[in-house]
């Protein structure tokens, strides 16, 4: 089963978004986790709310804490476009993906649910294709 990682800064949002996509789309046929270089204390209040209206509950989800262990079992690492600082994935480029999103904190709940619904988008392109070549 391929392993996949997102990472962002804090881990409260997009990063934690797209893990919980991925479980519901991919479930039992990934391997999902997510994490943050800075993780935040408590993931963002609104991303939560948004993610409720899409059925998936997020309410007790934790920011985690990069370690190098998790990027050399991912399969796939997938960097939200927050360019992860302290995070170099020069070694690993051949897994490494970069989304490039907005970030949500501060961020209207209109624009929360345009990012969410991007990561959404992508995460089911990704589930699907991992699947196909599995």
């Amino acid at each position: 089963m391929k392993k996949l990682l997102f990472v962002c800064v804090e881990n409260a949002g997009r990063s934690q978004m797209a893990e919980a996509f991925a479980k519901h789309y991919g479930k039992g046929k990934v391997e999902v986790m997510s994490a943050g270089t800075m993780p935040s204390s408590e993931v963002n209040h609104m991303v939560v709310s948004v993610m409720q209206e899409k059925g998936i509950d997020m309410s007790k989800n934790k920011p985690k804490s990069l370690s190098t262990k998790m990027v050399q079992e991912a399969d796939v690492v997938v960097v939200m476009g927050c360019g992860a600082q302290e995070f170099c994935p020069a070694p690993l480029l051949k897994k490494v993906v970069d989304w490039e999103l907005e970030d949500p904190k501060g961020k209207s709940i209109e624009k929360v649910r345009q990012i969410r619904d991007d990561i959404e988008r992508r995460v089911k392109k990704m589930v699907n294709e991992i699947v196909k070549h599995d």
